[in-house]
């Protein structure tokens, strides 16, 4: 990759560097009791009008402006540079939490927390640091990684190249989820000039040469952001472009873990339906078990079996996360094979996860049905949403490979792929 250097601007000039191999520095937990005082009343706020925005597809912009003025986007910085420092089951706690109220929105900020996570995972600099602070202070980020169309696998379309001096960037992604909402877009591109290098480019939202637009057409998650991102000679800072080999490793697996959030926020979501027609309803079929729905055995088992999956999703979803926590906390260490050890057991323990956690929620959206009459699938109710935002997220990233690599792991003791690439086969 070829040096970048850039004469910094009062806007990019970058602060004291602070010492990152400190303990103090690490995001290792916040208090629960203080986050969940800081954010849960956002999230019941954001609920209240979930049902109105899936059917009208009304982009959540005012609930996420509210969510970085609350600086949601923070928790992973680290005390030091004025975030939260929760650790990440903490972070994928809120997120579950977040995603029971509005799961595209979870899905939105996948990108954001990403990203954040790959600085946290960086080497100490004032690079660093300057990005650090910028989350702290309420910028979040969006993904811009997919193409389309006829690039080969292992290939983009998308370049960064030099001009007169100055750094641009043309190209055209899709499913940019979030990125509708940022400050920052987090964009993968190969240099004009060494087009075999692959690298992740840091670029401003907020520029001429920056097209975003909302043309996302899945039947679920419809109000994530996830359309066609289009770059016209966008500017770039050089020190913003960085070889994408140099992610942080984990990186798969804390992907995953967004998706696990969004799941099994939207079983959460699904279950609490559930019990609230189960309650309300007064009609009763005549080969019924009680006069009342809820007091009828049948029912109360469907509802029993749903909760106890929603449950299961959950433990899952944030056991996987601790193994993420652990491959974070020693990222920096010098035992390499030590480091390798973590970073394959929270891949293999993010792959086992959405394998489970995937299954459990799409038949807990489905089977809530058989606990209620055919006026469940009024649109007033929008139980569909359930299971189609459910089987959008848990496509993402297709469970027979995962299994596939999980099997090879346990049976063979092969490593994990840690970084994969979709596109057209030779």
């Amino acid at each position: 990759m070829p040096e970048l250097k850039a004469k910094p601007t009062p806007e990019t000039r970058p602060i004291a560097a602070k010492n990152a191999s400190n303990d103090s520095d690490l995001s290792r937990g916040a208090s629960d009791s203080e986050l969940n005082q800081r954010f849960r009343p956002l999230f019941r706020d954001i609920a209240e009008t979930v049902k109105h925005r899936e059917n009208t597809r009304e982009l959540p912009y005012d609930q996420i402006r509210k969510l970085k003025e609350a600086r949601f986007g923070a928790l992973r910085v680290p005390v030091a540079y004025g975030g939260f420092g929760a650790s990440l089951p903490q972070l994928f706690r809120l997120l579950t939490e977040l995603a029971e109220a509005d799961s595209n929105i979870t899905q939105a900020l996948r990108g954001h927390f990403a990203l954040v996570e790959d600085r946290l995972n960086a080497r100490p600099s004032a690079h660093r640091d300057e990005w650090l602070t910028r989350f702290a202070n309420g910028d979040i980020a969006g993904n811009a990684w997919t193409e389309v169309g006829e690039v080969k696998i292992g290939h983009l379309n998308t370049r960064v190249s030099e001009v007169d001096g100055q750094w641009l960037i043309n190209g055209e992604k899709y499913y940019t989820t979030g990125s509708i909402f940022a400050d920052w877009l987090d964009v993968t591109a190969q240099l004009s000039d060494d087009p075999e290098t692959l690298s992740t480019v840091s670029v401003s939202a907020h520029q001429e040469g920056v097209e975003i637009e909302d043309n996302w057409d899945g039947f679920g998650q419809r109000t994530t952001g996830s359309g066609v991102t289009r770059f016209n000679n966008a500017t770039v800072n050089p020190e913003n472009v960085y070889p994408f080999g140099e992610r942080f490793r984990y990186q798969t697996a804390f992907y995953q873990l967004v998706l696990l959030a969004t799941l099994t926020g939207i079983g959460r979501a699904a279950l609490g339906d559930l019990k609230s027609l189960v309650r309300a309803r007064t009609r009763v079929y005549s080969h019924g078990n009680a006069d009342a729905v809820r007091n009828d055995p049948q029912i109360q088992q469907v509802v029993g079996s749903v909760a106890a999956r929603v449950y299961a999703a959950e433990a899952i979803t944030l056991k996987a996360a601790e193994a993420s926590q652990l491959a974070y906390e020693q990222h920096a260490t010098k035992d390499l094979e030590a480091l390798r050890a973590l970073n394959i057991d929270a891949e293999i323990e993010s792959a086992k996860a959405q394998v489970v956690v995937a299954d459990l929620i799409l038949s807990a959206t489905s089977d809530l049905f058989n606990a209620l009459g055919a006026s469940a699938t009024s649109t007033k109710h929008s139980l569909d949403r359930h299971w189609r935002n459910a089987r959008t997220a848990a496509s993402h990233n297709p469970l027979i490979y995962k299994e596939k690599v999980i099997g090879d792991w346990e049976v063979n003791g092969t490593e994990p792929v840690y970084q994969w690439a979709i596109g057209r086969g030779k």
